[in-house]
């Protein structure tokens, strides 16, 4: 892994981690979460758009939870799963796709992401995934928003696949909004 490719996805891992822990705790109503808690921006279908300002610096972002998901053994607990598209301007990082899939990924392998008939691979690390060739983020941006599901599959540090579904209804929207956010 390059310098860069580490540099670049160090950041939303970590702020991944933290917006999934903020956001479980305020879906499951537990108590208010630190200052700097994304705050929603809006509804739109399946996806929420949000914006949040960790350390002092502005990220956007779009999130969805599966709409399906399955473990094979079936029945194996884990975490919530979440989608997420986010910019961050002062890294000048624009509309990165990334999933937190609630398990650590099994060290070593790649999940991937479909979209009608477009397979992209990911890079995994902990329990995130990213785009493994960069280049291709925009193809799977455009892929996204013609698409009505992605789906990610992957497998856990203990041997067990997963298939999350995710709806993409309301992401053009809530990828605008998040957008008009970040200029």
């Amino acid at each position: 892994m390059t310098a860069i490719r580490s540099a670049r996805r160090a950041a939303p891992l970590a702020l991944a981690a933290l917006w999934s822990a903020l956001l479980f705790a305020g879906l499951a109503g537990a108590a208010p979460a630190p200052a700097d808690q994304p705050t929603l921006l809006g509804q739109y279908g399946d996806w929420s758009a949000y914006t949040a300002s960790p350390g002092g610096k502005k990220v956007c972002f779009a999130l969805a939870k599966p709409k399906s998901s399955q473990t094979n053994p079936a029945g194996r607990p884990r975490d919530p799963a979440y989608l997420f598209i986010s910019s961050r301007p002062a890294e000048n990082v624009r509309n990165e796709v990334s999933v937190i899939i609630g398990y650590p990924f099994k060290e070593s392998t790649e999940a991937t992401a479909e979209v009608g008939t477009a397979k992209f691979a990911m890079y995994t690390q902990k329990d995130g995934a990213w785009i493994k060739n960069m280049t291709e983020e925009v193809r799977m941006l455009d892929a996204m928003r013609k698409g009505s599901d992605l789906t990610v599959k992957g497998t856990s540090a203990r041997g067990t696949s997963s298939t999350d579904q995710f709806s993409l209804k309301g992401l053009a929207q809530a990828l605008e909004r998040a957008d008009q956010a970040c200029k």
